[in-house]
């Protein structure tokens, strides 16, 4: 992990990730790495959960695995796009297994580092999301 760990836990003054990740040990690890890096996070183990935090919490940013629980992500990627909250899609499939109105959205490749999580979200940050 090494430059990238802070020696105080993320505040409330930090941006939030939303994270939809159906798989436990995959999403604990990811939100650790978050918190390393300086984020919140909030999670969601299913795509309707996913939903709602979409539709109206206060997040910055979201990553979406693809498939959560045998349902694709799109309608939480629909959510955030809606309200111009950048996003990026998590998973161990090539760009081209995305929905064609998603395949130019930003992608993380499963597995990940530290350095390529923190480099995808500041990347999906500094963009607005496709189709908007």
């Amino acid at each position: 992990m090494g430059g990238f760990v802070r020696d105080q836990p993320a505040g409330p003054e930090d941006p939030c990730i939303l994270v939809v990740e159906d798989e436990m040990l995959v999403a604990m690890m990811l939100e650790d790495m978050l918190r390393d890096i300086g984020y919140r996070v909030v999670m969601a183990s299913r795509v309707k959960k996913g939903s709602e935090i979409a539709a109206s919490a206060a997040i910055d940013c979201a990553i979406l695995d693809v498939n959560v629980d045998g349902v694709t992500s799109y309608p939480v990627a629909k959510e955030l796009r809606r309200r111009g909250i950048p996003f990026l899609f998590s998973t161990g499939y090539s760009a081209a297994t995305l929905r064609a109105d998603y395949r130019e959205s930003p992608m993380l490749a499963k597995p990940y580092s530290l350095q390529s999580l923190k480099h995808a979200v500041e990347t999906a940050m500094a963009t607005t999301p496709s189709g908007l």
